[in-house]
C-alpha cells in the first residue's frame, strides 16, 4: 500500500511538472509575440524614416569627390545633384534614395557608382500657442513633447498642461495627444499648445 502512495505521488509530481514546464512555453510564446506586436521606438522609426523638404543628407560617391557634400532637400521636394540634375527626395527613405541616385549615375554619367548616403539634419519642428517663444525649433531624435515645450521657453500661464495638438508631417489635420515624455515629436510636426479653460 506504501509503495502504491509513493508511486501515486511520483505520478502525480511528473504531470505537475509536465504542466508546469508547458505553461512555461505558452507564456514565453505570449511575451514573445507581444514584443513583435510593440509600437515601434524612437529608433526603430528613423530606420524607416521617409525625407521631406528641409532635411539635410551628405551624400558621397566613391571616387569622386567634387561630388561629395551636404544636400538639402528643398520645398519642391528634390535635391539638386551635380551630373543628373533634380532627384526627387520626399516620400524616400535613405536608402531608397540611394538606390535612386547610385541608378541614375550609372546610366548618365559614371560607370558602376559606389554611393552612400547619411542623415546629416532632420527637418525642424514648429510650436505654437500657449508656450513662451513660439516658432521654429531644430528636432533632435527622441525629443519628447515635453522637451519641446521646454526648448520653446516652457508654458504661458494660460496653457493647457494636459494635452497638446500635433499635426504631423504630411497629414492634413492635427491630433489631441497626452502632454507627457511617451508623446514623441517627430521631425516636421506642427505642435499646438492649447489655453486651458478656467
Amino acid at each position: 500500500m506504501l509503495r502504491r502512495n509513493r508511486t501515486e505521488k511520483d505520478s502525480m509530481l511528473r504531470k505537475l511538472l509536465a504542466a508546469l514546464i508547458a505553461f512555461s512555453m505558452l507564456s514565453m510564446t505570449a511575451v514573445a509575440g507581444a514584443q513583435e506586436a510593440a509600437p515601434a521606438t524612437a529608433a526603430s522609426s528613423v530606420s524607416v524614416y521617409r525625407l521631406g523638404p528641409d532635411d539635410k543628407v551628405r551624400i558621397n560617391v566613391y571616387g569622386e569627390d567634387a561630388l561629395n557634400a551636404e544636400y538639402t532637400v528643398g520645398s519642391d521636394g528634390n535635391i539638386s545633384f551635380p551630373l543628373i540634375g533634380m532627384v526627387p527626395a520626399t516620400g524616400r527613405t535613405v536608402s531608397e534614395l540611394q538606390a535612386l541616385i547610385t541608378r541614375q549615375l550609372a546610366e548618365k554619367a559614371i560607370n558602376d557608382p559606389k554611393v552612400s548616403i547619411d542623415m546629416v539634419q532632420y527637418r525642424p519642428f514648429y510650436i505654437l500657442g500657449e508656450v513662451q517663444n513660439a516658432g521654429q525649433y531644430p528636432y533632435r531624435t527622441g525629443m519628447s513633447v515635453m522637451a519641446a515645450v521646454a526648448t520653446a521657453g516652457g508654458f504661458t500661464y494660460r496653457a493647457n498642461e494636459k494635452t497638446v495638438m500635433i499635426q504631423r508631417f504630411g497629414e492634413t489635420s492635427e491630433k489631441s495627444y497626452r502632454l507627457g515624455p511617451q508623446t514623441i515629436v517627430q521631425p516636421g510636426d506642427t505642435i499646438r499648445v492649447k489655453e486651458r479653460f478656467f
